[in-house]
């Protein structure tokens, strides 16, 4: 079995993802993907032999849609998503990428950059580690997105991605994954990317 195929079948083996990507069409968005650690905390969880859905808080479900970036927009996306997930037990978080810079700094700290699509915000999660994505083609198929490979997560490898997230956002994720996943073997940020913000 190659990387992508592994990759694939050990985020089907939680349930919950399984159940997510086969509803996500239903919601009609563009650009959608279950991300984050819904994604990368199940590949952790079969490679230590735990329960596929243990030690992850939410998930992430993200869409890119640009015609309308009201939150009113989102939210009507938001409530569509409570309603076709409320029976999986689990908190969903759907985020239209496309306005995430709108409300970045208030939460972060720093800029937000405008994204061009969800791909584009994946590519600027704290670690590279984090950059999966998994959806749905028209037909049916699953698709993958991990623009730094696979090698990393399958070795449960941690490593900054300076691009967006701030040092301490990176450090804070990094403490409380290997708090729950000890095994991980994380990476320290770059000194000369600067300090904590």
């Amino acid at each position: 079995m190659d990387q992508r195929a592994r990759f694939l079948a050990f985020v089907q083996r939680n349930s919950i993802n399984a159940a997510i990507l086969d509803r996500g069409p239903a919601l009609g968005v563009p650009d959608w993907w279950l991300t984050a650690g819904a994604v990368f905390q199940t590949v952790w969880n079969v490679l230590d032999s735990r329960s596929p859905v243990a030690g992850i808080a939410d998930y992430d479900f993200f869409y890119y849609d640009a015609s309308d970036l009201s939150y009113e927009a989102e939210d009507v996306v938001i409530r569509r998503a409570a309603a076709l997930f409320a029976d999986l037990g689990v908190t969903v978080e759907v985020r239209n990428e496309a306005r995430v810079h709108l409300w970045y700094e208030a939460r972060f700290g720093v800029p937000g950059v405008q994204f061009t699509s969800s791909t584009d915000a994946i590519d600027h999660f704290a670690s590279t580690t984090c950059c999966f994505g998994v959806s749905r083609t028209p037909g049916g198929a699953l698709v993958d997105y991990a623009p730094h490979g696979y090698a990393d997560l399958f070795a449960m490898r941690v490593r900054p991605n300076p691009r967006l997230a701030p040092r301490a956002v990176y450090e804070a994720k990094a403490r409380r994954w290997q708090q729950e996943w000890p095994s991980l073997v994380v990476d320290p940020w770059p000194d000369s990317v600067g300090v904590a913000g």
